[in-house]
């Protein structure tokens, strides 16, 4: 009988559990329900959304072997002050499996289990073992980190990010003026597929960082003119995929040649995939990696 590893992820958008034992794994998971025509749950609502849905997930997840650890997702990142009550759903049932099976309990970050994730997904994990950097770009997180192993996981720095509203958020907020479901990333790629205009918004610099909020203004002004709903989508998401590549660049160049692992729910947009395809000006041949998540 195999041993493994039992954990759970309690975000503001999914509730999620898996095993691994090394080599091979499984999970399960479900979006929260949000209401039509809004954009996400107060964090009382997800935190008793979580513990309702966890019973359903864990039944779903097809377990093989003695567990001998559990661990849990406790906070939004691995830095003091970092907390969201969601995370208390996922935490606190790991907490009583390590208790009653006398195992060890590891806490971890959610940024922290969205790397891992990725680099497992691509069949990557040596990356977890050596610096790289990595993007976590989802609903509320627009950050590009340089990531070092650090003992049994991994510290990550942040080392460029949007200074306003996020990528997710700014293609939920589309979607929501549009009609599309939340969350709007899947339906609005599809969508933006539809338009082939390479016009897009140049985000201000400041730094390594950069601001989003104008990108919102002008799809606002685009669907109040009346635009096609395919050419704002692909506007929407051109203009991000342009910051992203940007600020990729400014990275490469400081921090040298080294591989990029994207991550989080807007990671796996098609034409972010495609951008990612054609490489960076530093360096084109570098590997590139991807996890919706």
């Amino acid at each position: 009988m195999s041993k493994i590893a039992l954990a759970f992820d309690t975000s503001n958008y999914t509730t999620s559990c898996a095993w691994y034992d090394g080599q091979n794994g499984d999970n399960s998971g479900r979006l929260l329900d949000v209401k039509p025509g809004e954009l996400g749950l107060r964090q009382s609502d997800a935190l008793f959304s979580h513990v309702k849905r966890l019973p359903e997930i864990c039944e779903a997840l097809e377990t093989e072997g003695e567990i001998i650890a559990v661990g849990a997702s406790t906070r939004p990142r691995e830095v003091e002050g970092s907390y969201m009550p969601c995370f208390l759903a996922g935490s606190s049932q790991a907490h009583v499996l390590s208790t009653l099976l006398d195992v060890p309990f590891y806490p971890f970050s959610h940024q922290q289990g969205h790397i891992a994730a990725a680099a497992w997904s691509a069949g990557r994990m040596e990356l977890l073992d050596t610096p790289h950097l990595a993007w976590h770009l989802s609903g509320g997180t627009t950050e590009l980190l340089f990531v070092r192993p650090s003992g049994t996981a991994v510290e990550c720095e942040i080392i460029a990010r949007t200074l306003d509203v996020s990528a997710g958020q700014i293609m939920d907020r589309t979607g929501k003026l549009l009609g599309l479901p939340f969350p709007s990333g899947k339906a609005l790629d599809e969508l933006a597929s539809g338009s082939d205009i390479s016009e897009r918004y140049t985000p201000r610099l400041i730094g390594t960082d950069f601001s989003l909020s104008g990108l919102e203004h002008k799809m606002k002004q685009m669907v109040e003119k009346g635009t096609p709903f395919a050419d704002i989508g692909r506007f929407v998401i051109e203009s991000v995929v342009s910051a992203v590549h940007m600020a990729t660049e400014n990275a490469l160049k400081k921090y040298g040649d080294m591989p990029v692992l994207f991550t989080g729910g807007v990671a796996s947009n098609s034409i972010l995939r495609e951008r990612r395809r054609r490489g960076y000006s530093p360096s084109p041949g570098f590997q590139q990696t991807t996890q919706w998540a």
